[in-house]
This record gives structure tokens, C-alpha cells and sequence, in this order.
């Protein structure tokens, strides 16, 4: 058997278990359930669900994907998340009704269609959950609204100069009043001994370049997962106030001042 042969059969081999392993039922008078071979990050059968109209067929995902990301506290409702998902919907072809992912195909492209449906449903998981520098961006956002929310003052996207020479960038500083010192801000979306340790060296160079009564604060996101202890008694050793995001209204008082 040539190479060609041996990696053609193996593709058969691939279609076979494709096939075998997915299963269509009825669900409604209109739709159709297609269960597949592949999974989410949940270990779950990604599902996708089809009714004809007239010559053609919807493909839809129900509303599942969207909704999975909500439950995982991942909403859908800012400019900038809007704008990640609608490009990533794009590049498979795929239109958004709501919060449902949905495409159209006919006889001839139904396969193809299937396929993209799929396809964009693990990327739009994959895009929010497993992509560090959209959950930088999205959590850095996710502050701002916050800061706005409660009317709290800031100036955005702030590089200082350390006595090094270096310049730092940090994600707000909140001027001097009348009650309250000058205040620098970093979102921390992976709070670990890296990110700990970079901020550290940031503000020890900063500090002393500033008012002495100047502080530092580290918004730390415990979404995802639990903050190290390590990670915040290294923090609070070089008098780096630190807000849990879980906990966020405890660090207004802070801020707002």
C-alpha cells in the first residue's frame, strides 16, 4: 500500500467515525437535534439543530454557546466583546439572531454550512476562555465600566516615568482631591507571581517619582480562579492596596474619594 493509499484510507476511517457517532432525532413538529462526535470545554456533545425552510435549511445553535458563556460569567455586552464576537462570526460565514448563532444552506453546501456552525461555536468558546490577551482586554474593560459606573474619576491607559528612566504603563490613575492622594491603577487578569511581581517593579520604580502620599491599587480578577496568598502578601509588602474583583464594592470607598 502506497503512502497515498494508507493516508487515504484513514481519511474514510475519519468520515466513518464521524458518521457513526452522530445521531439526528426529532426535537419539534419543525426541528431537528444533530448530536456530534465533538465536545466543548465541558466535555459535552456539541449539538446544533436544523429545520427546512422551503429549499433551504437553519442551522442553529439554539442560543446554547452565548448563553454557556453567561453562565460562566462571560457576558456578551460590551462594545468591544460584541465587536471580538461579531469578527470571529464572520470569518465562518456565521450571522448572530440575538443571541443564537445561525446560517443557512441548501442541498449542495449543507455539509460546508454544518461545518462552519460547528466550527464557530468552538471558537467563540475557545476566543473568550482560552485567549490571554482578549482576557486581558475584556477584564481591563470590564473595570472601566465598573470606574463608571460608580461615577469614580480616572484617566485611561497612563504611562509614568520611573526614576530609571523607563516608562511604565498602568491602566488608570485617578487624580489627587481634596480628601484622597493620587491614586495608580492596575487590572490584574491573571493575578500570579509574574504579573505580581511585574506590577511591583513597575510602581517601586514609579513611586518615586511621585507625591509621597501616592498610592498603588491592584484589581484582581478571581473569576476564573482563586488569588494565591503569595500572590497578595507580595503585593501588600510593598504597600500595594489590592481589591478582589469578586469583592469589588469594598475597594469604592478607595477609589472614589
Amino acid at each position: 500500500m502506497t503512502q497515498v493509499q494508507e493516508i487515504s484510507r484513514l481519511v474514510d476511517s475519519y468520515r466513518d467515525w464521524v458518521k457513526d457517532r452522530t445521531v439526528v432525532r426529532s426535537v419539534h413538529a419543525d426541528w431537528v437535534e444533530i448530536t456530534t462526535p465533538f465536545v466543548d470545554r465541558h466535555n459535552d456533545h456539541l449539538q446544533i439543530y436544523v429545520k427546512s425552510e422551503g429549499d433551504k435549511f437553519v442551522l442553529s445553535d439554539d442560543g446554547n454557546t452565548i448563553r454557556d458563556l453567561e453562565l460562566s460569567g462571560c457576558t456578551i455586552d460590551t462594545p468591544k466583546r460584541k465587536s471580538i464576537l461579531q469578527t470571529t462570526l464572520n470569518g465562518f460565514g456565521i450571522s448572530l439572531d440575538g443571541s443564537t448563532l445561525k446560517t443557512f444552506a441548501n442541498h449542495g453546501n449543507f455539509s460546508y454550512r454544518k461545518h462552519a456552525i460547528l466550527q464557530a461555536i468552538l471558537a467563540v468558546n475557545d476566543l473568550f476562555h482560552l485567549a490571554s490577551a482578549n482576557v486581558r482586554s475584556l477584564f481591563r474593560e470590564d473595570v472601566e465600566a465598573w470606574l463608571q459606573m460608580n461615577e469614580i474619576r480616572f484617566v485611561p491607559n497612563v504611562q509614568l516615568a520611573g526614576k530609571s528612566g523607563y516608562q511604565h504603563y498602568f491602566d488608570f490613575a485617578i487624580p489627587r482631591s481634596k480628601n484622597a492622594s493620587e491614586r495608580i491603577v492596575r487590572a490584574i487578569s491573571n493575578p500570579n507571581k509574574d504579573t505580581a511581581l511585574n506590577f511591583i517593579t513597575a510602581w517601586n520604580d514609579t513611586s518615586q517619582q511621585r507625591a509621597d502620599d501616592a498610592k498603588a491599587v491592584a484589581i484582581l480578577n478571581d473569576n476564573e480562579k482563586p488569588i494565591g496568598e503569595p500572590v497578595l502578601a507580595a503585593l501588600q509588602q510593598y504597600d500595594i492596596r489590592t481589591v478582589r474583583w469578586s469583592e469589588r464594592s469594598t475597594g469604592i470607598e478607595l477609589l472614589a474619594a
